[in-house]
């Protein structure tokens, strides 16, 4: 697993940054992959190992389908932990969307030091 801040995200957009924490798992491997299954329709190529880019590979390769509920799961998993520290925001429930109830406490609270503030409110 490998994160990117949400400061980070900010500066360079949701999309790179995604495409960064790609590149951070990948300088984890200790084995280098032949090949790169790559769930959506682009990627930032990383050096020396070759990617396919597979819309809804989810729903196409079981190892895509995996990387993804483990991805899930890392991220609800870091929001239960988010909202024992800020209680307030309803993390536990939201999954870092912003439903009604997070937009309000935006309002009453602010923001946290872990909200990305280029994220439009709408």
């Amino acid at each position: 697993m490998a994160e990117v801040s949400n400061l980070e995200i900010d500066q360079i957009n949701i999309l790179n940054a995604s495409f960064l924490a790609m590149h951070r798992a990948l300088d984890k491997l200790t084995v280098v992959p032949d090949l790169l299954l790559i769930d959506g329709n682009r990627f930032k190529p990383y050096p020396f190992v070759p990617h396919v880019c597979i819309v809804k590979g989810d729903t196409k390769y079981l190892s895509i389908a995996a990387a993804s509920v483990l991805a899930k799961t890392y991220r609800d998993d870091l929001m239960r932990k988010l909202a024992g520290e800020f209680p307030h925001y309803g993390w536990e429930q939201n999954a870092a969307y912003p439903t009604p109830f997070h937009r309000r406490a935006i309002k009453e609270y602010g923001v946290s030091c872990h909200h990305r503030m280029s994220f439009n409110m709408g």
